[in-house]
């Protein structure tokens, strides 16, 4: 794998692409995503004010009832920050909210998640994601692991 470039935040009209869902939960049409995508509600950890910022799910454990996310943008991203500043948020997925702990995971545990997402999403997981990263793959096992262990992971647990 080799590194190609510099990891950049977005701007304009791909921002308020991605920030589409964000307005579809706000209307109660978060069971349009299913699983695949999650709503996390958190607290900006210097503003103090609430924000909503739409995440992937890497991983669903339905024996604890809890969802695994990375951190796209690595561990600079202001959500990654203000969940491990102030752990206990909530997530909407589909038509239910969850309070939830969020606890970071390690980067082994990351890249075994990553590898067992791009066994199911091989074209996001190979051209996608890594390039957002600023990474080139090939496509390998090693590499989709590597990349794992590169983005950090967050396993959101059911708060009881």
């Amino acid at each position: 794998m080799k590194v190609v470039k510099d990891v950049r935040p977005l701007a304009g009209l791909t921002r308020w692409l991605l920030r589409v869902p964000v307005y579809a939960y706000r209307l109660g049409l978060g069971w349009l995503f299913g699983e695949r995508i999650l709503l996390l509600n958190h607290i900006g950890r210097v503003s103090g004010k609430p924000h909503q910022t739409i995440l992937e799910v890497a991983g669903h454990d339905r024996s604890d009832g809890s969802y695994v996310v990375a951190s796209g943008w690595g561990p600079t991203a202001a959500w990654y920050r203000n969940v491990l500043h102030k752990p206990e948020v909530t997530i909407q997925v589909g038509r239910r909210t969850i309070p939830v702990k969020a606890v970071p995971l390690d980067q082994d545990t990351g890249a075994d998640i990553f590898a067992r997402y791009a066994s199911r999403h091989r074209r996001l997981a190979q051209y996608v994601l890594p390039r957002v990263l600023g990474m080139a793959v090939d496509g390998s096992d090693a590499d989709f692991g590597e990349v794992g262990r590169r983005m950090p992971f967050i396993r959101f647990v059911p708060r009881r």
